[in-house]
């Protein structure tokens, strides 16, 4: 009913049909010049005689105008009411939240003596390059941490493997000391071991800012370097008052800057390592001459370009010249024993000494009288390495004074095929040191099978309280068998290495070397299972 009423009220307020020119205008015509443009939302709908008006989906930005305006409209109340103001609802004041700084991280959280301590566990492992230089670059406390000279003992120091050409080499190397030249001020004063490898160039401006500041140098090695000269090393040698030991192998340097070196030093020099050319008669001249009376450990090796030419060695003088010897070592190296004469006494031997190594790939001359002139006043001797020199038999080995070996090579490589060897006396040596080797290398030796099963057998010996100390053992290439190897292992319960190649007494699949326990235990069983029922 109300609908209705608002149709019919809507109709009769609109205008009759008027004339407009030649065209009639409608009542639907005023509705859609009133409604159509003013963009009000509304729709108008017609159905036959009647006409309908509905809102529609236009925009509401009009109408809330309209709101507004009329609301600014109104006048505002007089009187009392007026000057009262509603009461506005308390906002609560918002709880104020601390400024938290960004978390720096575990990093800095740890104490810088630990973190110090953390970083010398992995120096001593790796050294401080690159890793110290990496870590430098973390944050604040890991650079603080980084910069203690303390972790900066050790260092080795390297041109990169690509720039070791001509030209790369020098710009690599001055590249290099332009970093060393503010690098070792801040972090080298506790340097105690340097290693210099591939210098071609500037090996002198390196030594000489090693002996401004790095007073604390201990051990210097020069590898494969060039153009030392006799200024740097005694330099290096006034400056630096606690440096003992000083490696030349594979390294140019002339024989009078290493005589000049040693004449500073040789008071207070342990330890030299040298390679052997030419020049190094004159080195060993300077230790006859009591140059160096303190000297532990010499080693002579052969570099790349092996010289051929025989080094004569007197015995006596440098037991006289280098009392206090510890290691000798004559690597791969042809030497000759200069001739003691007929009547002339034994020289006063090396009382202290407990390394012996006279290792060479082809035969050498070393005898057995060779080996009491170098060894009859040695009987602290720890471990004899005569690996090529075919010419020392079990007799005189069991001639030395010394009582407590303990490792014992006298391995024959590749050269038993051309010399005669000994078939017994292995036994000597196994009855004198069973109870202390721990190493024991008899590959190549021409031993019969009796033989060797008759040395082996002191291991067996059960008379002492405690298992034999015997953890390596080289059977390579001997004739020995295969009761006689598992015997070994079960009397052996330490051994950790076997080897076995090339031993034609042994069934095949058993020829090999065995590494660790699991596997010398795994031959043992193979052993038992293989070897034929006794009849």
């Amino acid at each position: 009913m109300d609908a209705g009423r608002a149709r019919r009220r809507a109709w009769r307020r609109a205008p009759g049909p008027r004339m407009t020119g030649a065209r009639t205008r409608s009542a639907e015509d005023w509705w859609w010049d009133r409604l159509a443009p003013s963009g009000s939302g509304y729709h108008l709908l017609q159905a036959d005689s009647m006409l309908l008006v509905l809102p529609g989906p236009g925009p509401v930005r009009a109408r809330a105008h309209r709101r507004t305006t009329r609301r600014a409209q109104r006048p505002l109340p007089s009187g009392p009411a007026a000057t009262v103001k509603p009461r506005a609802r308390p906002r609560p004041e918002p709880t104020p939240v601390p400024e938290q700084e960004p978390d720096p991280g575990w990093g800095d959280r740890i104490p810088l003596e630990v973190l110090v301590q953390i970083f010398g566990l992995l120096v001593a492992a790796d050294g401080p390059l690159p890793f110290l230089s990496r870590a430098a670059r973390v944050c604040r406390r890991w650079h603080q941490a980084a910069s203690q000279p303390a972790l900066w003992h050790t260092v080795t120091l390297s041109p990169p493997l690509a720039a070791r050409g001509v030209k790369g080499s020098v710009k690599a190397e001055k590249k290099l000391l332009a970093s060393l030249e503010w690098l070792m001020p801040s972090r080298f004063s506790q340097l105690q071991r340097l290693t210099l490898i591939h210098w071609k160039s500037q090996v002198h401006p390196v030594l000489k800012l090693v002996s401004e500041f790095c007073p604390r140098l201990t051990f210097l090695k020069l590898s494969d370097c060039h153009s030392v000269t006799a200024d740097a090393l005694i330099m290096l040698a006034k400056a630096c008052h606690q440096l003992h030991s000083l490696d030349l192998q594979h390294s140019m340097v002339e024989s009078t800057a290493v005589v000049s070196f040693l004449e500073e030093a040789g008071p207070r020099m342990r330890k030299l390592w040298l390679t052997y050319s030419s020049q190094t008669t004159a080195i060993l001249g300077a230790l006859l001459g009591s140059c160096c009376p303190k000297l532990q450990v010499l080693e002579v090796s052969t570099g790349i370009n092996r010289n051929n030419t025989p080094l004569l060695l007197p015995v006596e003088a440098l037991q006289k010249g280098c009392p206090q010897l510890q290691v000798l070592r004559l690597l791969n190296l042809m030497w000759l024993p200069k001739p003691s004469g007929r009547g002339t006494a034994l020289g006063p031997g090396f009382p202290t000494l407990e390394e012996l190594c006279l290792a060479s790939s082809t035969c050498n001359f070393v005898s057995n009288e060779v080996l009491g002139r170098l060894l009859h006043g040695s009987p602290n001797l720890r471990l004899l390495d005569l690996r090529g020199c075919a010419r020392i038999t079990p007799a005189g080995l069991h001639d030395l004074p010394c009582q407590e070996l303990q490792q014992l090579h006298l391995g024959l490589y590749g050269m038993s095929d051309r010399l005669t060897l000994a078939k017994e006396g292995s036994s000597l040596l196994t009855q004198k040191w069973h109870h202390t080797l721990r190493e024991l290398d008899l590959s190549g030796q021409g031993f019969s099978e009796k033989d060797l099963e008759q040395a082996l057998a002191a291991f067996s010996d059960t008379r002492g309280s405690s298992h034999p100390a015997l953890y390596s053992l080289n059977l390579r290439g001997t004739q020995v068998t295969a009761s006689t190897v598992s015997s070994v292992i079960s009397s052996c319960p330490g051994l950790l290495y076997l080897n076995l190649e090339s031993c034609r007494c042994l069934p095949r699949g058993l020829k090999r070397a065995y590494r660790g326990l699991e596997e010398v235990r795994w031959c043992l069983e193979q052993l038992l299972t293989s070897r034929p029922p006794s009849s």
